[in-house]
């Protein structure tokens, strides 16, 4: 799939501080308001202050920070009670604090861990009615766990630690450090595995993690676990000899059953997927929409255009020449989104289970949605000649692709047809159906005019575009794979992502003018060390990316554009994708650098993402659009909410992606011995990752499988390289290898590889640093081990 995101904006570094009047620090606010020294400051500064230090927030903490005394202390107290009956702040004993924060010091209940192996916690009390609890990363010294100065926390304990703001805008919201252990948990760490029973009793537990072992289950522990259930256990005891024991706590369901591999993602994820009774029953007692502050619209004839299997329709699209004389050849492109926030208020049960999940998750066998079918299937599914809510955009675009102007409306709609892709893409390649001839003047060919108008001005703004497909996954009736494909991508798709992304801008433009705190999908540029790893990279190709800190999108898309066709094109993308930094959500702009894109938010899907949800709010709220608006409380808590969601689409992400792995495992476990074509995906130091094309899988070829020379690891080339005779191994080499061995519950390939290396180039070959290793990837030098490879 094309990955896409106008000019990046300068890149916001800590607040700026002046000298007030009595020569005292202060913080700067964005808009360059001078703070003096001894004045109240403004709202945002005053609420920043209090989220950066939970612990000094009292009304005497904030007069001694700011300097306040007589009349301003006063005026201070007045502001603090305003700011308490918006619901801005809340007091909790002397200190104020943003509504949902957590105090200075909290008891934790460490739950997991994250995709780095830190753990993560989640206040052990928290009221139903206030949402999902924050997570919070723990933060262990090394220093303290070698000399036993600070506590250390493991899974499933209890604790009480110092709560801090987060810096890192990719990760939960707050850190911690422990301060004591409470509870230790006496019979060690949860797990997921398979049960596999033993003819005498008890069993074993086959692991469900690449990285996971064998654990002995011994007779009487197992509980009602039949063979084949997937089952969670207690390791109960870690002996110096033979396998860990477990005890099986409970039973999650029977791996023969279809859709029981999704299922293992689910709960080894930690993915809420039943909706609680009073959500079903919010859910079935949602009310008719009105036409209160609502335009009639359903004279329009937008359509939806999807995948031929969509269950859900929360977007549509119409288009026409623009009539205004001052807008000769341009457009108005219409967009409109189905009106969640009219159902999903703030406080109710079906918005503190949406904010839970954070997004709908999509498996290959099921979808996991973050709102009940009532809602996201129903009533909010813009169904052919059914009235529906909708927010609606009006764009105008000239005819160089510039955008004039667009107003946002509060409407009711009637879809005038449901077409799929490949429906309407035919049409206009001339092969209509029934449905789309009808369609195919009046509406069909406006839309595709507008896309063409869209183009130019895509082509001018230049996002990123990778060339990297993406596999589709067919199963059976059973649940096990039919067949992998890469479905094509065809202009109707495009056609509909450029008008949705020209909403999403829409969207934030409006928020900003208005002054509107809102959730910014933001997308920062390549670090300065991924810019360096990959310049090294690019340069073994004889390519040269270009140097400083105002690196843009088009500088990537020229390094692109010359590898293609070349046969280490798919390596270059592959390596221009790994530099990019992740895109998160946040309540404060830096830009999306991957879309070219200074002000962008998500609008355009609030049936699968709270983002968008929150984004409607804001619209709803600032154009007095009547109920459903964003509150004050929300507004405190954009922090929180979008650390949280952020954290929960990485969730959905390596889910979903565990869940392929484990069917591609699954479907290829029984050609064990058959030889592949492959493309080395990855090189580590301790082998090879290998993709099959074909089927979108990977495996891991160990270096004691290579060959009898030493293999030394170049980083700037991502090569294995033999020592004695300079064959080897790079990115992006087409290789053939075997299957010697497939763990489907764990997802793991593992090849023996049939091709001979390749001369490389010649290395830099610093044995301090990367060691030589022999068959067996041990390292020459003594008291040395290899480190595990990591994809």
């Amino acid at each position: 799939m094309t990955r896409t995101p106008r000019d990046r904006p300068e890149r916001p570094g800590k607040p700026a501080v002046r000298l007030g009047r009595a020569g005292k620090k202060v913080p700067v606010p964005a808009d360059d308001t001078v703070i003096i020294h001894g004045a109240v400051p403004p709202r945002d500064i005053l609420m920043r202050f209090i989220a950066d230090n939970p612990d000094k927030a009292s009304k005497r903490d904030i007069s001694k920070a700011f300097g306040l005394k007589g009349e301003a202390r006063v005026e201070l107290k007045a502001l603090l009670r305003e700011l308490e009956e918006e619901g801005m702040l809340e007091k909790k004993r002397k200190s104020l604090v943003r509504p949902g924060a957590l105090p200075p010091v909290t008891v934790l209940d460490i739950t997991t861990r994250d995709k780095d192996g830190e753990l993560i916690g989640r206040p052990a009390e928290w009221p139903e009615d206030a949402g999902v609890a924050p997570a919070v990363a723990i933060r262990q010294s090394a220093v303290g766990k070698a000399k036993g100065k600070t506590p250390v926390g493991g899974l499933g304990d209890r604790v009480l630690a110092k709560i801090f703001p987060s810096k890192d805008r990719a990760g939960p919201a707050y850190t911690a450090r422990i301060v004591k252990v409470l509870d230790r948990k006496r019979s060690g760490n949860a797990a997921l595995g398979v049960f596999r029973a033993s003819p005498g009793g008890g069993g074993r537990i086959m692991p469900i993690e690449k990285r996971g072992e064998e654990l002995q289950v011994d007779a009487g522990h197992e509980g009602d676990a039949q063979d084949g259930d997937l089952v969670e256990v207690e390791i109960a005891r870690l002996g110096r000899f033979g396998l860990p024991r477990a005890q099986v706590k409970s039973v999650i369901g029977s791996v023969a059953t279809e859709k029981a591999i999704s299922m293992i993602a689910i709960h080894a994820h930690g993915i809420p997927y039943i909706f609680p009774d009073s959500v079903i029953r919010e859910a079935e007692a949602a009310g008719p929409m009105t036409m209160s502050h609502r335009e009639d619209w359903r004279s329009l004839p937008l359509v939806t255009i999807d995948p031929a299997d969509a269950k859900d329709h929360d977007d549509a699209v119409h288009a026409e020449p623009d009539p205004s004389p001052e807008n000769p050849g341009g457009v108005i492109v219409t967009v409109a989104i189905a009106d969640v926030s009219w159902y999903v208020r703030p406080k109710s049960a079906l918005d503190h289970e949406a904010l839970k999940r954070g997004n709908s998750v999509y498996f290959p066998d099921r979808v996991v949605p973050m709102l009940p079918e009532r809602i996201s299937n129903e009533l909010c599914s813009l169904k052919q000649g059914v009235d529906r809510p909708a927010l609606a955009v009006r764009m105008r675009f000239s005819k160089e692709g510039r955008k004039a102007g667009h107003t946002f409306h509060r409407i009711m709609m009637k879809s005038a047809a449901k077409l799929s892709y490949s429906q309407a893409q035919a049409a206009i390649d001339g092969t209509p159906d029934d449905q789309t001839g009808p369609l195919l003047e009046p509406i069909l060919k406006p839309l595709w005019d507008a896309y063409r108008i869209l183009t130019r001005g895509r082509e001018r703004r230049q996002p990123l575009e990778l060339n990297m497909p993406e596999r589709k996954i067919i199963l059976k009736p059973d649940g096990t794979v039919d067949r992998v494909f890469v479905p094509d991508r065809l202009d109707a798709h495009k056609l509909i992502e450029e008008m949705m992304i020209q909403a999403n801008v829409a969207a934030a433009e409006t928020l900003e003018i208005k002054r509107q705190p809102l959730v910014y999908r933001i997308h920062d540029a390549p670090s300065l060390a991924k810019q360096e790893s990959l310049r090294a990279f690019l340069a073994t190709l004889d390519l040269s990316l270009v140097k400083g800190g105002n690196l843009r999108s088009n500088h990537f898309n020229g390094i692109l554009s010359k590898a293609e066709g070349q046969p280490y094109e798919t390596m270059v993308n592959e390596m221009v994708l790994r530099s990019q930094s992740q895109a998160i959500y946040s309540p404060e702009n830096i830009g999306h650098f991957g879309l070219n894109l200074m002000k962008y938010a998500h609008f355009t899907s609030p049936i699968r993402r709270y983002a968008d949800l929150i984004v409607h709010r804001a619209l709803v709220g600032t154009l007095g659009f009547g109920e459903g608006g964003i509150t004050p409380a929300e507004e405190a808590a954009l922090n929180d909410i979008a650390a949280e969601i952020s954290t929960f689409e990485r969730r959905a992400m390596a889910a979903e992606r565990d869940t392929v792995d484990r069917l591609i495992a699954h479907y290829l476990s029984g050609r064990v011995n058959e030889e592949f074509d492959g493309r080395v995906s990855g090189v580590t130091k301790s082998g090879l990752f290998v993709t099959l094309p074909a089927y979108g899988a990977d495996g891991f070829v160990p270096i004691s499988t290579l060959g009898r020379d030493y293999f030394i690891y170049d980083e700037a080339h991502q090569a294995l390289s033999g020592e004695k005779t300079g064959l080897g191994y790079r990115l992006g080499d087409p290789v053939r290898v075997k299957l010697v061995e497939a763990v489907p519950l764990a997802g793991a390939l593992r090849f023996d590889m049939l091709s001979e290396g390749r001369k490389m180039p010649t290395a830099t070959r610093s044995f301090h640093k990367s060691g030589r290793r022999d068959r067996s990837g041990a390292r020459k030098m003594p008291g040395t081990r290899p480190s595990r490879g990591s994809r």
